[in-house]
């Protein structure tokens, strides 16, 4: 009896043992779980960013049988994608800094014309915006489009889209918070918030400060993140620098403040910003040292303007081969580029370039050392043009009576 009663225990080394491998077992299969979660997540933001070969490559590879299983479905939706049919063809809109208080911003003092003429407000781009993606507008960037083949000249690459999807591109003019905008509506400078992400700090007319999307870049950045077949393979936009009151609401030029005290803070705060906002999709470009007329300022002007940009904005964003006129003052009318200023451009490693026609809806050039784009301004000028019926281009886009801000 006392062996029969022996024999029905379990040895408790046993179960113990036994409950901590089942314990072990469950927490590798949540862990794997929520691998494959992330994994998935990446493949699903890789295909709806018109990416599938990454997306192709990604499911297959992973050792789960059911990411493995996405693979004939992704296969499936490449093949409905077929390359953009007129790469010399793409549409470039740009903005400034959004107004985000009208009240101030359309008061009564000598600035309010400007802000009316040359700015819209955050209401306005944020309906632009969906409106472009309603129309089936995608974000390109100018390097999915035309870029060095293997022969070192520029030539055109192949955009793959789904039938009905149309490629446009971006930009943002002077991303400083100029000193003159102070106190006038708008968002003050950009900063990183505890989690790394770009946001904008703004003061209200009360004098409270918030943290949030407050103007072009980080409003957009929001929208592709609800809406990411907006944006072809993460692309965002160009980015129009200037340097002389320094970059992003920091004053970083040490010939405009040298008695700044925060200096070099500043410079360290906008590195890590241009470091994110990159690795985000912008692209930054060239806008001049100082803002100046770069197709009719002597050629001595133009290259002491260049050692600034080298010297103070260069070391915070990093190299760029774009180029944006500013006041739209290209070196050159629709003929091809020559002379010194081109030489000069060329010689610090330019190759994207850009200049301003609101009458087109496109105009590319391409030669073997260079790819030239126009760009149509968005602003009170063009939304009057447009409403007069001046060579209306913007009904392509947009319809102005509906994204127009009765504050204006």
């Amino acid at each position: 009896m006392a062996l029969a009663g022996c024999s029905d225990q379990v040895d408790p080394e046993i179960a113990a043992s036994s409950a901590s491998q089942a314990a072990e077992e469950a927490q590798e299969a949540v862990a794997e779980s929520a691998r494959e979660e992330g994994v998935l997540a990446q493949i699903n933001r890789l295909a709806d960013g018109y990416d599938y070969n990454a997306a192709i490559k990604l499911a297959k590879e992973d050792p789960s049988a059911k990411l493995n299983d996405l693979v004939d479905g992704l296969e499936s939706e490449m093949k409905g994608t077929s390359a953009w049919e007129r790469p010399d063809q793409i549409p470039h809109l740009f903005f400034h800094s959004l107004v985000v208080d009208p009240k101030r911003a359309f008061d009564k003092d000598n600035k309010a014309q400007g802000y009316r003429d040359y700015m819209v407000t955050q209401k306005e781009f944020e309906s632009i915006l969906q409106e472009l993606y309603n129309r089936d507008f995608v974000l390109v960037n100018p390097v999915d489009f035309a870029g060095l083949d293997q022969k070192k000249n520029m030539s055109y690459r192949k955009i793959m889209l789904p039938a009905g999807k149309k490629p446009i591109v971006l930009s943002l003019d002077d991303l400083s918070y100029y000193e003159y905008m102070e106190g006038d509506g708008f968002a003050d400078r950009l900063v990183l918030d505890r989690k790394g992400k770009i946001r904008n700090e703004y003061v209200d007319g009360d004098g409270k400060k918030h943290v949030g999307a407050y103007d072009v870049t980080t409003v957009l950045d929001d929208f592709v993140a609800e809406h990411p077949d907006f944006s072809y393979r993460d692309a965002r936009g160009i980015i129009a620098m200037t340097g002389y009151n320094g970059v992003f609401g920091y004053r970083t030029s040490q010939s405009q403040y040298p008695d700044n005290k925060n200096l070099e803070k500043d410079r360290e705060a906008a590195i890590k910003i241009a470091e994110a906002m990159k690795k985000e999709g912008w692209v930054f470009a060239s806008h001049s040292w100082g803002h100046i007329a770069t197709g009719t300022v002597s050629l001595g002007r133009f290259k002491r303007d260049m050692k600034l940009w080298k010297e103070e904005v260069e070391p915070i964003l990093g190299e760029t081969d774009h180029f944006i006129y500013p006041f739209g003052s290209d070196i050159a009318r629709t003929g091809a580029y020559s002379g010194a200023r081109f030489e000069l451009l060329k010689k610090e490693g330019f190759m994207y370039f850009y200049g301003v026609d609101g009458t087109i809806t496109a105009w590319m050039q391409q030669r073997d050392d260079y790819q030239r784009q126009m760009r149509i301004n968005i602003d009170g000028l063009q939304f009057e043009k447009e409403k007069r019926g001046d060579r209306p281009v913007l009904k392509t886009f947009f319809d102005v009576d509906e994204v127009i801000d009765s504050a204006r």
